[in-house]
């Protein structure tokens, strides 16, 4: 059954620690940790130390999405604060496999994302080594965009490149998903769904957890 990354992008930051425990309570599997720094994408998010607190808070994966350029220069840093996967970018690195392996190395689960522009061509070398492979069904920045229905395209292609390498990575999808809109996202091979607003911004994060989930 597909899992469940609430993004706290989209939480109420003066009750974050609440925030944390009412969607853990009500079905999450990970908490999504969005690290932007003003360059690779046009906002300014979190660091190390809202990972640490949010490790300190709940007993979730913390599956935290590194938006930023050179992220090889903090993977000690976000690992140390408690990160269990860490995704990079492709459109960023161009050693990706030395930094994949380094995040496996320092004992979290390496993920690649990839923007809405980037083909799904990008992985094909890295595939069979990573644990978590990110499309981004948005273009990176802010939470409660609109889904890109392309998006589609690029996860049935990814999801059959997962297949047949024989890798265990996660297909996870970010961007846009809510209730209404899940459906397709599941059935085009994703194994987690990411959703800030459409849990954080509703009045029945159970509720909105457990359609996402197709389950109701």
């Amino acid at each position: 059954m597909v899992k469940i990354a609430p993004s706290i992008l989209s939480s109420d930051f003066s009750r974050l620690g609440e925030e944390i425990k009412a969607v853990e309570d009500a079905g999450a599997d990970f908490i999504h940790l969005d690290v932007m720094d003003g360059h690779f994408v046009p906002n300014l998010t979190i660091g190390p130390g809202i990972v640490s607190a949010v490790k300190g808070v709940t007993s979730l994966p913390l599956d935290v999405h590194l938006m930023i350029t050179n992220p090889e220069l903090f993977l000690e840093e976000f690992v140390e604060a408690g990160a269990d996967y860490l995704t990079v970018h492709v459109e960023v690195q161009p050693h990706l496999h030395r930094t994949v392996s380094r995040i496996r190395e320092l004992g979290a689960r390496a993920g690649v994302s990839l923007n809405p522009s980037t083909p799904a061509a990008a992985l094909q070398e890295i595939v069979p080594i990573v644990d978590l492979v990110l499309v981004m069904s948005v273009n990176p920045g802010f939470g409660g965009q609109t889904f890109i229905p392309s998006s589609l395209d690029k996860i049935r292609t990814i999801r059959g490149m997962i297949d047949r390498h024989g890798g265990s990575a996660l297909l996870e999808v970010d961007g846009g998903i809510k209730a209404d809109n899940a459906g397709p996202v599941r059935d085009a091979g994703a194994d987690v769904l990411v959703s800030g607003s459409g849990v954080f911004r509703t009045d029945d994060y159970r509720g909105n957890i457990s359609r996402i989930r197709g389950e109701s």
